[in-house]
Protein backbone atom coordinates (compact mmCIF):
# COMPACT_ATOMS: atom_id res chain seq x y z
CA UNK A 1 0.00 0.00 0.00
CA UNK A 2 2.27 2.51 0.82
CA UNK A 3 4.01 2.45 -2.85
CA UNK A 4 0.73 3.05 -4.18
CA UNK A 5 0.46 5.93 -2.06
CA UNK A 6 3.55 7.04 -3.49
CA UNK A 7 2.09 6.65 -6.58
CA UNK A 8 -0.67 8.95 -6.11
CA UNK A 9 1.66 11.46 -4.49
CA UNK A 10 3.35 11.44 -7.40
CA UNK A 11 0.57 11.97 -10.31
CA UNK A 12 -0.40 14.73 -7.91
CA UNK A 13 3.08 16.52 -7.73
CA UNK A 14 3.51 15.85 -11.23
CA UNK A 15 0.07 17.23 -12.40
CA UNK A 16 0.90 20.67 -10.47
CA UNK A 17 4.49 20.85 -11.28
CA UNK A 18 3.60 20.71 -15.01
CA UNK A 19 0.73 22.76 -14.67
CA UNK A 20 3.47 25.20 -13.24
CA UNK A 21 5.49 25.23 -16.19
CA UNK A 22 5.57 28.20 -17.64
CA UNK A 23 3.18 30.05 -15.20
CA UNK A 24 5.72 33.19 -15.04
CA UNK A 25 4.65 33.94 -18.61
CA UNK A 26 1.32 32.97 -18.05
CA UNK A 27 0.64 35.42 -15.31
CA UNK A 28 2.41 38.10 -17.42
CA UNK A 29 -0.25 37.41 -20.19
CA UNK A 30 -2.84 38.10 -17.21
CA UNK A 31 -4.31 36.25 -14.34
CA UNK A 32 -7.57 35.34 -16.47
CA UNK A 33 -5.71 33.67 -19.27
CA UNK A 34 -3.50 31.76 -16.71
CA UNK A 35 -6.44 30.60 -14.58
CA UNK A 36 -8.44 29.70 -18.04
CA UNK A 37 -5.71 27.89 -18.78
CA UNK A 38 -5.13 25.91 -15.76
CA UNK A 39 -9.22 25.27 -15.28
CA UNK A 40 -9.07 23.22 -18.71
CA UNK A 41 -5.99 21.75 -18.41
CA UNK A 42 -6.29 20.27 -14.60
CA UNK A 43 -10.48 19.20 -14.94
CA UNK A 44 -9.54 15.88 -16.25
CA UNK A 45 -6.70 14.93 -13.89
CA UNK A 46 -8.89 15.41 -10.81
CA UNK A 47 -11.89 14.45 -12.27
CA UNK A 48 -10.69 11.03 -13.00
CA UNK A 49 -9.16 11.19 -9.01
CA UNK A 50 -12.79 12.08 -7.89
CA UNK A 51 -13.79 8.46 -9.85
CA UNK A 52 -10.95 6.70 -8.18
CA UNK A 53 -11.70 7.36 -5.10
CA UNK A 54 -15.47 6.48 -5.07
CA UNK A 55 -14.00 2.42 -6.10
CA UNK A 56 -14.25 -0.42 -3.47
CA UNK A 57 -16.98 0.98 -1.35
CA UNK A 58 -18.62 -2.65 -0.74
CA UNK A 59 -17.79 -6.00 -1.73
CA UNK A 60 -21.36 -7.52 -1.06
CA UNK A 61 -24.74 -6.48 -0.05
CA UNK A 62 -24.90 -8.65 2.39
CA UNK A 63 -24.89 -6.68 5.50
CA UNK A 64 -23.04 -7.67 8.59
CA UNK A 65 -24.63 -8.55 11.95
CA UNK A 66 -24.31 -6.70 15.08
CA UNK A 67 -20.67 -6.39 15.98
CA UNK A 68 -19.60 -8.33 12.92
CA UNK A 69 -16.47 -6.12 10.94
CA UNK A 70 -13.83 -5.68 8.42
CA UNK A 71 -10.77 -4.48 7.78
CA UNK A 72 -9.68 -4.19 4.44
CA UNK A 73 -6.62 -2.77 1.86
CA UNK A 74 -7.60 -1.22 -0.80
CA UNK A 75 -6.27 -0.22 -4.08
CA UNK A 76 -8.12 1.50 -6.68
CA UNK A 77 -7.27 3.07 -10.61
CA UNK A 78 -9.14 4.63 -12.76
CA UNK A 79 -8.28 4.30 -16.03
CA UNK A 80 -6.90 7.47 -18.60
CA UNK A 81 -8.81 6.92 -21.99
CA UNK A 82 -7.53 8.98 -24.97
CA UNK A 83 -10.64 11.76 -24.73
CA UNK A 84 -9.21 12.64 -21.19
CA UNK A 85 -5.95 13.82 -22.50
CA UNK A 86 -6.30 16.40 -24.11
CA UNK A 87 -8.93 19.71 -24.53
CA UNK A 88 -9.53 22.52 -26.89
CA UNK A 89 -7.55 25.56 -26.37
CA UNK A 90 -9.67 28.22 -28.52
CA UNK A 91 -7.04 31.50 -28.31
CA UNK A 92 -9.97 33.67 -29.31
CA UNK A 93 -11.08 32.76 -25.90
CA UNK A 94 -8.07 34.41 -24.35
CA UNK A 95 -6.98 38.10 -24.04
CA UNK A 96 -2.58 38.10 -24.44
CA UNK A 97 -1.92 34.09 -26.26
CA UNK A 98 -1.85 32.77 -29.56
CA UNK A 99 0.16 30.04 -31.50
CA UNK A 100 3.02 30.17 -33.44
CA UNK A 101 2.02 28.41 -35.57
CA UNK A 102 -1.78 26.87 -36.88
CA UNK A 103 -4.91 27.67 -35.83
CA UNK A 104 -6.75 29.50 -33.38
CA UNK A 105 -8.16 26.13 -32.16
CA UNK A 106 -6.16 23.41 -31.29
CA UNK A 107 -5.87 20.40 -29.31
CA UNK A 108 -3.47 20.88 -26.70
CA UNK A 109 -2.32 18.44 -23.63
CA UNK A 110 -4.15 17.90 -20.19
CA UNK A 111 -2.43 17.04 -16.81
CA UNK A 112 -3.03 13.57 -18.48
CA UNK A 113 -1.79 13.92 -21.58
CA UNK A 114 1.59 14.92 -23.70
CA UNK A 115 2.56 17.77 -26.54
CA UNK A 116 4.33 15.61 -29.02
CA UNK A 117 5.89 17.43 -30.40
CA UNK A 118 6.25 20.51 -28.34
CA UNK A 119 3.11 23.68 -29.27
CA UNK A 120 4.64 26.75 -28.67
CA UNK A 121 2.50 29.88 -28.07
CA UNK A 122 3.31 33.60 -28.43
CA UNK A 123 2.05 35.89 -25.34
CA UNK A 124 1.43 39.14 -25.18
CA UNK A 125 2.29 41.72 -21.96
CA UNK A 126 3.04 45.03 -20.96
CA UNK A 127 6.33 46.01 -19.94
CA UNK A 128 6.49 49.06 -17.26
CA UNK A 129 10.10 50.26 -19.80
CA UNK A 130 9.36 49.44 -22.80
CA UNK A 131 5.54 48.63 -23.41
CA UNK A 132 4.34 45.92 -25.12
CA UNK A 133 6.37 42.71 -25.85
CA UNK A 134 5.95 39.38 -26.40
CA UNK A 135 7.18 36.29 -25.16
CA UNK A 136 7.17 32.55 -26.53
CA UNK A 137 6.30 29.60 -24.47
CA UNK A 138 6.21 25.83 -24.65
CA UNK A 139 2.77 24.62 -23.39
CA UNK A 140 3.17 22.13 -20.48
CA UNK A 141 2.53 18.34 -21.07
CA UNK A 142 0.63 16.28 -18.19
CA UNK A 143 1.71 13.00 -17.00
CA UNK A 144 1.18 11.34 -20.22
CA UNK A 145 4.95 11.88 -20.78
CA UNK A 146 5.99 9.71 -17.77
CA UNK A 147 3.91 6.77 -19.79
CA UNK A 148 1.32 6.92 -16.58
CA UNK A 149 -1.96 6.10 -17.68
CA UNK A 150 -4.17 5.08 -14.74
CA UNK A 151 -5.11 7.38 -11.49
CA UNK A 152 -4.39 5.34 -8.46
CA UNK A 153 -5.95 5.89 -5.25
CA UNK A 154 -5.60 3.45 -2.00
CA UNK A 155 -7.12 2.97 1.53
CA UNK A 156 -7.46 1.40 4.26
CA UNK A 157 -11.25 0.81 5.03
CA UNK A 158 -13.18 -0.84 8.10
CA UNK A 159 -16.91 -1.85 8.01
CA UNK A 160 -18.78 -2.53 10.97
CA UNK A 161 -22.25 -4.22 11.68
CA UNK A 162 -25.10 -2.34 13.61
CA UNK A 163 -28.41 -3.23 14.24
CA UNK A 164 -30.66 -5.20 11.40
CA UNK A 165 -29.05 -4.78 8.26
CA UNK A 166 -27.24 -1.51 9.03
CA UNK A 167 -23.13 -1.45 8.48
CA UNK A 168 -21.22 1.38 9.06
CA UNK A 169 -17.86 2.02 7.06
CA UNK A 170 -14.83 4.18 7.02
CA UNK A 171 -11.92 4.80 5.24
CA UNK A 172 -8.93 6.67 5.80
CA UNK A 173 -4.91 7.04 4.39
CA UNK A 174 -3.10 8.84 7.26
CA UNK A 175 -1.20 11.92 5.58
CA UNK A 176 1.54 11.47 3.56
CA UNK A 177 4.00 14.24 3.29
CA UNK A 178 7.42 14.80 1.05
CA UNK A 179 9.39 17.65 0.88
CA UNK A 180 6.75 19.32 -1.87
CA UNK A 181 3.82 17.20 -1.34
CA UNK A 182 1.18 16.67 1.19
CA UNK A 183 -1.64 14.04 1.14
CA UNK A 184 -4.60 13.18 2.82
CA UNK A 185 -7.89 11.23 2.35
CA UNK A 186 -10.83 9.99 4.12
CA UNK A 187 -14.36 8.57 4.13
CA UNK A 188 -17.42 7.49 5.77
CA UNK A 189 -20.45 5.74 4.68
CA UNK A 190 -23.63 3.76 5.63
CA UNK A 191 -24.62 0.94 3.89
CA UNK A 192 -28.80 -0.61 4.59
CA UNK A 193 -29.53 -3.91 3.31
CA UNK A 194 -33.21 -4.31 2.18
CA UNK A 195 -33.53 -8.24 2.06
CA UNK A 196 -32.72 -7.75 6.11
CA UNK A 197 -36.39 -6.55 6.54
CA UNK A 198 -38.13 -9.41 4.70
CA UNK A 199 -39.59 -12.25 6.92
CA UNK A 200 -38.07 -14.62 4.11
CA UNK A 201 -34.22 -12.72 4.60
CA UNK A 202 -32.96 -16.11 5.26
CA UNK A 203 -34.07 -17.82 2.42
CA UNK A 204 -33.17 -15.59 -0.68
CA UNK A 205 -30.58 -16.28 -2.61
CA UNK A 206 -29.59 -13.00 -2.91
CA UNK A 207 -28.97 -9.59 -0.88
CA UNK A 208 -30.28 -6.12 -2.07
CA UNK A 209 -28.60 -3.12 -0.38
CA UNK A 210 -28.11 0.94 -0.77
CA UNK A 211 -24.98 2.71 0.38
CA UNK A 212 -24.44 6.22 0.58
CA UNK A 213 -21.06 7.45 1.40
CA UNK A 214 -18.79 10.49 1.44
CA UNK A 215 -15.04 10.64 0.82
CA UNK A 216 -12.45 14.01 0.99
CA UNK A 217 -9.22 14.39 -0.45
CA UNK A 218 -6.62 17.15 0.59
CA UNK A 219 -3.57 17.39 -1.35
CA UNK A 220 -0.91 20.45 -1.08
CA UNK A 221 2.55 20.92 -3.40
CA UNK A 222 4.93 23.71 -2.54
CA UNK A 223 6.02 25.38 -5.63
CA UNK A 224 9.16 27.35 -3.84
CA UNK A 225 11.42 25.16 -4.91
CA UNK A 226 10.25 24.89 -8.90
CA UNK A 227 8.21 27.63 -9.89
CA UNK A 228 11.33 30.22 -11.07
CA UNK A 229 9.42 32.52 -9.93
CA UNK A 230 10.05 35.57 -7.07
CA UNK A 231 7.94 35.05 -4.18
CA UNK A 232 7.02 33.55 -0.54
CA UNK A 233 5.02 30.85 0.54
CA UNK A 234 4.03 29.24 -2.88
CA UNK A 235 1.94 26.27 -3.18
CA UNK A 236 -1.10 24.77 -4.87
CA UNK A 237 -3.73 23.80 -3.22
CA UNK A 238 -6.51 20.56 -3.50
CA UNK A 239 -9.65 20.55 -1.86
CA UNK A 240 -12.12 17.66 -3.37
CA UNK A 241 -14.89 16.06 -1.89
CA UNK A 242 -17.50 13.32 -3.38
CA UNK A 243 -20.79 11.53 -2.82
CA UNK A 244 -21.91 8.12 -3.68
CA UNK A 245 -25.44 7.11 -3.78
CA UNK A 246 -25.33 3.17 -4.89
CA UNK A 247 -27.98 0.39 -5.33
CA UNK A 248 -26.34 -3.28 -4.79
CA UNK A 249 -27.19 -6.80 -5.47
CA UNK A 250 -25.41 -9.72 -4.43
CA UNK A 251 -24.97 -13.34 -4.40
CA UNK A 252 -25.09 -15.13 -0.46
CA UNK A 253 -22.68 -18.23 -1.46
CA UNK A 254 -20.21 -19.96 1.26
CA UNK A 255 -17.31 -19.60 -0.49
CA UNK A 256 -17.45 -17.45 -3.91
CA UNK A 257 -19.80 -14.68 -4.17
CA UNK A 258 -20.50 -12.11 -6.83
CA UNK A 259 -21.84 -9.13 -6.59
CA UNK A 260 -23.27 -5.86 -8.29
CA UNK A 261 -25.26 -2.57 -8.90
CA UNK A 262 -25.31 0.86 -10.42
CA UNK A 263 -24.50 3.89 -8.65
CA UNK A 264 -24.44 7.77 -8.99
CA UNK A 265 -21.48 9.94 -8.24
CA UNK A 266 -21.03 13.89 -7.71
CA UNK A 267 -18.14 15.60 -6.66
CA UNK A 268 -16.27 18.54 -7.09
CA UNK A 269 -12.52 19.44 -6.40
CA UNK A 270 -11.26 22.95 -6.45
CA UNK A 271 -7.49 23.80 -6.73
CA UNK A 272 -6.08 26.98 -5.30
CA UNK A 273 -2.84 28.69 -6.95
CA UNK A 274 -1.65 30.29 -3.38
CA UNK A 275 1.08 32.45 -2.24
CA UNK A 276 3.12 36.00 -3.57
CA UNK A 277 4.33 36.04 -7.02
CA UNK A 278 6.56 38.50 -8.50
CA UNK A 279 6.31 38.19 -12.59
CA UNK A 280 9.82 39.51 -13.74
CA UNK A 281 11.39 40.29 -17.10
CA UNK A 282 15.00 40.83 -16.52
CA UNK A 283 15.49 43.77 -14.16
CA UNK A 284 12.00 44.83 -14.70
CA UNK A 285 9.51 43.49 -11.93
CA UNK A 286 5.88 43.71 -11.94
CA UNK A 287 3.57 44.90 -8.07
CA UNK A 288 3.35 41.07 -6.17
CA UNK A 289 0.31 39.16 -7.61
CA UNK A 290 -1.01 37.34 -4.03
CA UNK A 291 -3.21 34.25 -4.39
CA UNK A 292 -3.66 34.56 -8.18
CA UNK A 293 -6.61 32.28 -8.89
CA UNK A 294 -8.72 29.25 -8.11
CA UNK A 295 -10.06 26.89 -10.17
CA UNK A 296 -12.65 23.95 -10.06
CA UNK A 297 -14.22 20.78 -11.69
CA UNK A 298 -17.45 18.84 -10.76
CA UNK A 299 -17.81 15.37 -12.34
CA UNK A 300 -21.75 14.14 -11.97
CA UNK A 301 -22.76 10.92 -13.62
CA UNK A 302 -23.96 7.29 -12.91
CA UNK A 303 -21.55 4.12 -12.71
CA UNK A 304 -21.87 0.50 -13.62
CA UNK A 305 -20.00 -2.15 -11.22
CA UNK A 306 -19.43 -5.87 -11.16
CA UNK A 307 -17.25 -7.45 -9.12
CA UNK A 308 -16.36 -11.20 -7.43
CA UNK A 309 -15.58 -11.71 -3.79
CA UNK A 310 -13.69 -15.31 -2.39
CA UNK A 311 -14.38 -16.38 0.98
CA UNK A 312 -11.73 -18.63 2.96
CA UNK A 313 -12.73 -18.24 6.69
CA UNK A 314 -11.34 -15.12 8.31
CA UNK A 315 -9.43 -14.04 4.90
CA UNK A 316 -11.44 -12.43 1.97
CA UNK A 317 -10.14 -11.46 -1.53
CA UNK A 318 -12.32 -9.18 -3.67
CA UNK A 319 -12.37 -7.59 -7.67
CA UNK A 320 -14.51 -5.27 -9.24
CA UNK A 321 -14.99 -2.91 -11.98
CA UNK A 322 -16.76 -0.09 -12.99
CA UNK A 323 -18.31 1.33 -16.03
CA UNK A 324 -18.54 5.12 -16.15
CA UNK A 325 -16.72 8.70 -17.68
CA UNK A 326 -13.23 6.94 -15.92
CA UNK A 327 -13.00 3.20 -15.92
CA UNK A 328 -11.81 1.74 -12.79
CA UNK A 329 -10.38 -1.30 -11.60
CA UNK A 330 -9.99 -2.39 -7.98
CA UNK A 331 -8.91 -5.23 -5.61
CA UNK A 332 -9.34 -5.71 -2.10
CA UNK A 333 -7.73 -7.65 0.76
CA UNK A 334 -10.33 -7.79 3.37
CA UNK A 335 -9.74 -9.58 7.22
CA UNK A 336 -13.29 -9.58 9.03
CA UNK A 337 -15.55 -12.00 10.99
CA UNK A 338 -19.24 -11.96 10.94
Amino acid sequence: MKKIALLIVFCIATISSKAQNDLDALLAAGIDDAQRFANDYLAPGTNGLMYSMNANWFNTADAKPLGGFEISIIANAAQVKSENKTFLMNTDLYNNVEFVQGPNSQMVSTALGENNPDINVLITYDDPVFGQQTEQITLPSGIGSENINLLPTAYIQGALGLMKGIELKARFVPKIKTDDVSLSMYGAGVQFEVTKWLPADKLLPVAISGLVAYSHLDGSYDLTDSSGIDGDNQRLENDTNTWLFQLIASTKLPVINFYGGIGYIKGKSESDLLGTYRVSNGIITSDPIVDPFSVSSEVSGVRGTIGTKLKLGFFRLNAEYHVAEFNTFSAGINFGFR
